[in-house]
């Protein structure tokens, strides 16, 4: 298997460090909001690498973090008058929503930065001991400029970097020894949540976090580190800074970055008032229409995101979904329970998919060509699958399509309509409304639930519903 390495800028066969075993830790939400489609992609492109890696027979150990301690969490706590930790178990319950939602695995591990913190004043308490970092009235610095491989990631020049570095200052940067010194620790504010520590009371800078949760759960030296390529720098080249300082030892192998996703070729920003969270276009989407769209380029292509492009994916979805449609009919209705000689040729045949299949796949994850693949499959299945097919017959195709499907993290087959309770409470509320003659917040919900894609049909034997 090829992957294309950002640390060496070349693709790479992958070759783990324990063969039959892969360590991989991917960069997850700051959870002080529900997540966006921004934070959709890494997370459906490497959990697909997941499933092809474990249906090769891998033993894979995944880890994703939660973020759950920053000035945004912070911030919102303070709006809404509650504390940062209620507010970031909101928002980590709602992210795992998402990710069911989207078929998205729960990782081997999910640790949170709060519960690690003991972890995090041991590696800062190791670097000032290595002489890799300082303490400033209470807070604690890394120097980059001790670190003489730092920059190797990002291939920055730390002279260019250090001439411009008046916009990468951060807190305390008058104390600081070199711009490009970045936080390990800081002390609190008032009113924010702090841990004690030997330097004063307070709490972690983030890329500290990530180190510390990647040794914990996966070891000094992982396989695989990856997420979206604006992380690439600061977050992960001072993660290896930290890491390789700290532990003597290379951190990551190899280092898988996903391009950005812009909104009608724009920057996503809620500023231009295109921001999406993944919440919200499962109102008008199923999921599975949002990751079929995600898995159509290349993770390392720039993507864009419109509602052309998503009716597409939709369409396509549907396509795929009609051909095992047909196949369940066919299966049901068939004729003959075995298949002909001619059947067990065809069937022959659908090995060619496999390995077409597993070849996109391992040219360094190339889910738009394995797409093709099960567009191409379900091509087959409507041309050669008919009335007077066989039962084995039909079942081996269906299972074909199901099994790339699968490794996608794709679900073909149709699932019976149930309503999420928040739609159930909406209606049964408008029904409250209807009866208190409150007419005006029963077309609210009405309009609501238009919204969702769900229509109400009102008749002689009550509320009946449809999706759009």
């Amino acid at each position: 298997m090829l992957l294309y390495n950002t640390l060496t800028k070349k693709r790479e066969e992958f070759v783990p460090i324990t063969p039959g075993k892969v360590s991989i830790y991917v960069c997850g939400p700051t959870v002080y909001d529900f997540i966006h489609i921004g934070n959709a992609r890494p997370m459906i492109v490497f959990d697909t690498l997941r499933r092809y890696l474990e249906h090769k027979g891998y033993e894979v150990n995944y880890v994703s973090n939660f973020t759950d301690v920053d000035d945004k969490i912070i911030k919102k706590s303070i709006e809404e008058g509650i504390s940062a930790q209620e507010v970031s178990e909101r928002y980590i319950r709602e992210c795992r929503q998402d990710m069911e939602h989207m078929n998205v695995r729960p990782a081997t591990t999910h640790p949170r930065a709060t519960q690690e913190i003991d972890g995090m004043i041991d590696m800062i308490e190791s670097l000032i001991e290595k002489g890799f970092a300082y303490e400033k009235n209470g807070t604690v610095y890394f120097s980059t400029r001790k670190d003489k491989e730092y920059g190797k990631l990002s291939h920055k020049n730390l002279d260019d970097l250090r001439s411009g570095g008046r916009d990468l200052l951060v807190t305390g940067e008058d104390e600081k020894e070199d711009p490009l010194d970045f936080v390990l620790w800081k002390p609190k504010k008032e009113g924010e949540p702090f841990w004690k520590s030997p330097w004063s009371d307070g709490r972690p800078g983030w890329h500290i976090e990530c180190s510390v949760m990647s040794r914990k759960y996966l070891g000094d030296t992982i396989d695989i580190h990856a997420g979206g390529e604006d992380l690439i720098f600061p977050h992960h080249e001072n993660e290896i800074a930290q890491s390789e300082c700290c532990n003597g030892v290379p951190f990551a192998h190899y280092w898988l970055h996903n391009a950005f996703l812009n909104i009608d070729n724009h920057k996503m920003s809620k500023s231009l008032g295109n921001f999406f969270t993944v919440r919200e276009i499962e109102q008008h989407y199923d999921l599975q229409v949002l990751r079929l769209f995600m898995l159509s380029a290349h993770y390392r292509s720039p993507l864009n995101f419109s509602d052309r492009l998503m009716e597409s994916a939709k369409s396509s979805l549907e396509r795929i979904r009609n051909a095992v449609d047909n196949l369940n009919f066919r299966i049901e209705n068939a004729n003959a329970e075995a298949m002909s000689a001619d059947e067990k040729e065809k069937v022959r045949e659908l090995a060619a998919f496999t390995q077409r299949f597993d070849d996109a796949m391992e040219d360094d994850i190339n889910t738009a060509d394995a797409l093709s693949v099960v567009f191409d499959l379900v091509r087959f299945a409507n041309s050669d699958v008919k009335e007077d097919s066989s039962k084995e017959f039909c079942a081996a195709v269906k299972e074909e399509i199901l099994l790339l499907g699968d490794l996608l993290g794709m679900q073909f087959e149709r699932k019976e309509e149930v309503l999420d309770l928040r739609i159930e409470d909406l209606i049964k509320e408008r029904q409250a409304a209807r009866k208190a003659k409150n007419f005006a917040r029963a077309d609210e919900i009405r309009d609501e639930l238009a919204g969702m894609g769900i229509t109400l049909l009102d008749t002689r034997e009550g509320v009946k519903w449809k999706r759009n």
